[in-house]
């Protein structure tokens, strides 16, 4: 055993005698092949790190897409109803004048058809609820631009300024976003 641990020994003091000659052959050149060796590696390393940075990168790049998708995915569906609201807020509108009319005043016949607009606009806001559309409440409330539109002005000393005075178009609110505003009159 002490022959091959002596036998070992031997080889590796040769291979570094060998490996200590080729570095002095090379001394007066600028470099040699295992220095350029050792160079190519390290470039080779750093291109690597390089590659794994930018891949890291594209990786949150993706997650950062993914999440914008599917918040936009959700907030499309959210609100997906809400161009059909905004098209039968006319027709509720419409109803709405019509069952303000005085029933006193109408013949037995027109009186039907005024009950059966009250029951039809009845039904109408019981769907829109269903929907989560509610009107904004406006009459007599401070004047805010988020919910009210102010088409006219009016001054009444019994009331403080900003205040609106009377609701010309009711507003409605789709889930929390507001898809038509109040149309009013505010005391200036």
């Amino acid at each position: 055993m002490n022959n091959n641990n002596e036998e070992k020994k031997n080889e590796e003091l040769k291979e570094k005698k060998q490996e200590s000659k080729h570095h002095d052959k090379h001394k007066n050149k600028k470099e040699c092949k295992c220095q350029k060796n050792n160079q190519e590696i390290e470039e080779l390393k750093q291109k690597i790190s390089t590659l794994e940075e930018a891949l890291l990168r594209n990786q949150a790049d993706l997650q950062n897409y993914k999440r914008r998708r599917d918040e936009e995915s959700e907030k499309v569906l959210k609100y997906k109803n809400e161009d059909f609201i905004k098209e039968l807020l006319p027709i509720v509108d419409n109803f709405e004048r019509a069952i303000k009319m005085d029933d006193n005043d109408l013949t037995d016949e027109v009186s039907k058809f005024l009950e059966g607009f009250k029951l039809i606009y009845t039904n109408t806001l019981n769907v829109l609820n269903k929907f989560d559309v509610k009107v904004i409440n406006a009459d007599g409330v401070e004047f805010d631009p988020n919910y009210h539109h102010a088409v006219l002005t009016e001054h009444d000393d019994n009331k403080p300024e900003g205040v609106v005075l009377e609701v010309l178009q009711k507003g409605y609110m789709y889930k929390d976003r507001v898809i038509r505003a109040a149309m009013v009159k505010v005391n200036e």
